[in-house]
């Protein structure tokens, strides 16, 4: 993975170390990544995912348990989703 280095006001990073500090993140790296994943997301919906993208979107997954959705509902989702970055609503 590549390492930049970036600089902060003191209230960005101070939040960024509570988000951290609150469990809800691993580290400030993860915070970052999130951060940037959800910004090109939202500029750039067609831009494919990498590898360690998916894998991290499956984690995710894996980690917030068993759905109470019925599979159609997951996959209604999942369709409604992704005509959203495509510019298209479902």
């Amino acid at each position: 993975m590549a390492t930049m280095t970036i600089s902060l006001p003191e209230p960005m990073k101070a939040w960024i170390e509570e988000q951290v500090q609150k469990g809800n993140y691993a580290s400030a790296s993860d915070y970052i990544r999130d951060a940037v994943r959800h910004d090109r997301e939202r500029l750039d919906p067609d831009y494919p995912l990498t590898l360690e993208e998916l894998r991290d979107m499956i984690a995710e997954g894996e980690a917030s348990g068993i759905s109470s959705k019925t599979l159609e509902e997951i996959f209604e989702e999942a369709q409604r989703i992704v005509a959203e970055r495509r510019g298209r609503v479902a």
